[in-house]
């Protein structure tokens, strides 16, 4: 997996995790964007995400409810989930590198804001990313 694919599959890889209590989310139609900042060696300017998804009740009550998928390659180290929000660690491989992972989604009704801090260590030296998730319920699904 190249470095590329590394740093887009730890910006995918964002809040997750089985959900205990029913997360302080009002269902509907949800707007997130996330806008990451990378510094290191290698100049990559800021890059903003937008996208929408519908949320019903029936995610929320569901115990494997995800908000993203965990890519091939990485593993959830630790978790911490309430209603209110879910803080994580994780850690993905790829040839040539490893990204570290800490990250905090907060479950706030009708938005959610979080930040995901990501260390990369590659041949091309060491890359730190930080991304700012934030979400709110536009509508009905």
């Amino acid at each position: 997996m190249p470095l590329r694919s590394l740093l887009a599959a730890v910006v995918l890889a964002l809040p997750l995790a089985a959900v205990a209590d029913t997360p302080n989310i009002v269902p509907g139609m949800w707007e997130f964007t996330s806008t990451t900042s990378v510094t290191g060696e290698v100049p990559i300017p800021d890059q903003t995400d937008t996208h929408q998804e519908c949320i019903a009740q029936g995610d929320l009550d569901d115990a494997d409810f995800q908000f993203l998928e965990v890519e091939e390659g990485c593993e959830l180290l630790e978790h911490n989930v309430s209603a209110e929000g879910v803080d994580y660690r994780m850690v993905c491989y790829a040839e040539g590198g490893e990204a570290n992972i800490d990250g905090r989604m907060d479950f706030l009704g009708e938005r959610v804001e979080g930040n995901v801090d990501v260390t990369v260590q590659s041949p091309m030296g060491e890359m730190l990313m930080n991304t700012v998730v934030e979400g709110a319920r536009i509508g009905d699904c």
